[in-house]
């Protein structure tokens, strides 16, 4: 609404939620009571998962009580909610082998928004080509309400990525010294890289085989608002994500207010901190097993 003359950039799913909730009730309690019920669906689905994967059920609060997901969900409504869901969805029903609906899921959840795009490396060998085709083939039948004059309508999804920069210190860093729209791409291919290794490295109900690909696209991102970190908040449930889990809660410093680089010192600097405090665990760890070979 504060940017009148921008078509909306939310792909086919979004909007059509967006509808659905606006039918009855076209207000911001009605949005908010919308992503609420994906939140207690969401937590549903993930005790479902830790109970099926032999995890402890507790894991489920490392998700149920995160300050990020209360403020962005009930607190403000963002439609995060229902692609976090749709994305959780997709991990635990690929994990128990249901492949069509994981495929139908995945397609759903870039229907919310593209971020989760770079994880589509999971499913390499994992469903079959007709699930893979199920899948598109539902995410373009959901666009057709919205087609107009022959083209795909991404509405200001593209002045969007050149327009906005926003909570994004390391795309800023590499604009500055590689000034080119090419660089758009990178935050994609770069979560594609690491989803391409974690499938070969990890195992499928792996929650850090989901998490760090989509982690990854937003920290090389030109937009980071902290509601996007909803999408990795319900992978949470292993120490290799704790950096994540400390970002999820640090970014909540973009509302403070205070100066961008105290914003960015508070938000990046426990990430750093965590990250290099377990990168020295891991390398005393291989020291110790070295010396007692």
């Amino acid at each position: 609404m504060n940017h009148p003359d921008f078509p909306t950039p939310y792909p086919a799913v979004a909007e059509l939620f967006f509808r659905a909730v606006a039918l009855v009730d076209d207000s911001a309690r009605a949005m908010k009571s919308a992503a609420f019920l994906c939140d207690a669906a969401l937590v549903a689905i993930l005790l479902w998962w830790l109970s099926a994967s032999h995890r402890s059920r507790w894991w489920v609060l490392t998700y149920a009580w995160n300050p990020l997901v209360a403020l962005e969900g009930a607190g403000n409504g963002h439609v995060d909610l229902l692609g976090a869901l749709a994305l959780v969805l997709t991990a635990a029903l690929l994990t128990r082998g249901r492949r069509t609906a994981s495929a139908v899921g995945f397609a759903l959840a870039i229907g919310v928004k593209f971020l989760p795009l770079p994880l589509a490396p999971l499913f390499w060998g994992r469903i079959r080509l007709r699930d893979a085709a199920l899948g598109v083939g539902i995410l373009a039948a959901l666009y057709i309400p919205f087609l107009g004059h022959g083209q795909l309508p991404l509405g200001s999804l593209g002045g969007y990525l050149v327009r906005w920069r926003v909570n994004a210190p390391v795309y800023t860093a590499l604009e500055w010294v590689f000034p080119t729209k090419g660089l758009v791409g990178v935050p994609v291919a770069l979560g594609f890289a690491v989803a391409l290794w974690t499938r070969w490295h990890l195992a499928v109900d792996s929650p850090e085989a989901w998490a760090w690909p989509v982690a990854t696209t937003l920290l090389f991102a030109p937009t980071v608002f902290p509601w996007y970190l909803v999408w990795v908040t319900p992978f949470l449930f292993t120490p290799r994500t704790l950096p994540l889990a400390v970002w999820t809660v640090s970014s909540l410093a973009v509302y403070w207010p205070l100066p961008v680089w105290a914003t960015m010192v508070v938000e990046y600097g426990p990430v750093l901190g965590v990250t290099g405090w377990m990168w020295a665990q891991s390398a005393r760890a291989r020291r110790a097993t070295i010396s007692t070979v």
